[in-house]
């Protein structure tokens, strides 16, 4: 598919798969046709079983500054209505992105506003320059970080929310991994070496053990008990008699490399 604000490349025998968001000249800020490109990626991916990761990254020297000024300007013009109907928009595709079935890594190349930071929180792993600097700067604005709060809480918990959302204010990378939106921090020129020993660990686990491994962390917090023993029995009975599982033991007890290993 060809896309306008974005491009997606294939590497390691097309099983990890990077979408890189191409508006460098306003610091890849939203507008619709991002979003949009963004949608339609994640969505031509998803039904892909061969990958084993996502990549989400920004051209430029910046990840994502948020919304544009042109789409704050049209905006502002809008209705309830119609603004409504432009917020669910965006919903859909941190949703999209949240709950993507292979794990989504961010490489986070510099500065995260606002959607751009709420886009880091929807990734699985992130791992970040320890030059970017994030801000939930929505407050700023007289808005709030509203349709990227359900994520953002979840992953940094209500005590860090009420500080950041309140204040807008920039915080470092090493700051976002004490506090959980990020997990590896590094300098920028060492930002892509950290990225591929992430990926290397991805790619030497089974491509079906991921995304049931990422449906684990996704759902079993928020079950009940019962539902909880019936669902992660089920998963591991179906994990150990499927070709992959089978694959892996007896890779195991041969003392060789499963057949998903480059």
């Amino acid at each position: 598919m060809t896309y306008t604000h974005i491009t997606v490349e294939r590497s390691f025998q097309d099983k990890v798969a990077t979408v890189t968001m191409r508006r460098a000249e306003v610091h890849n800020a939203f507008n619709t046709r991002l979003i949009q490109d963004l949608q339609a990626a994640f969505n031509d991916l998803f039904a892909d079983e061969k990958l084993h990761a996502v990549v989400l990254t920004g051209d430029g020297p910046s990840f994502s500054a948020g919304a544009d000024l042109n789409m704050m300007k049209a905006s502002a013009t809008f209705t309830q209505e119609q603004n409504l109907t432009d917020s669910l928009r965006l919903a859909d595709l941190f949703d999209t992105i949240n709950s993507f079935p292979c794990p989504v890594v961010a490489r986070v190349n510099g500065t995260a506003m606002g959607g751009g930071a709420g886009l880091i929180a929807v990734c699985d792993i992130v791992i970040a320059a320890e030059s970017a600097r994030l801000a939930f700067s929505e407050v700023k604005l007289g808005i709030a970080p509203a349709v990227i709060s359900p994520y953002v809480v979840r992953k940094i918990g209500e005590t860090h929310a009420r500080v950041l959302f309140v204040t807008g204010e920039r915080f470092s990378a090493t700051r976002g991994r004490e506090i959980g939106l990020v997990h590896t921090v590094v300098p920028l020129p060492e930002l892509d070496a950290a990225l591929e020993r992430t990926l290397n660990e991805l790619l030497s686990s089974g491509p079906q053990a991921l995304r049931a491994c990422k449906a684990l962390a996704l759902n079993v917090g928020s079950m009940q008990h019962e539902t909880a023993r019936r669902y992660t029995a089920e998963t591991i009975a179906a994990l150990r008699v499927s070709t992959e599982g089978q694959e892996g033991l007896r890779a195991f007890l041969e003392k060789r490399k499963p057949n998903w290993v480059l």
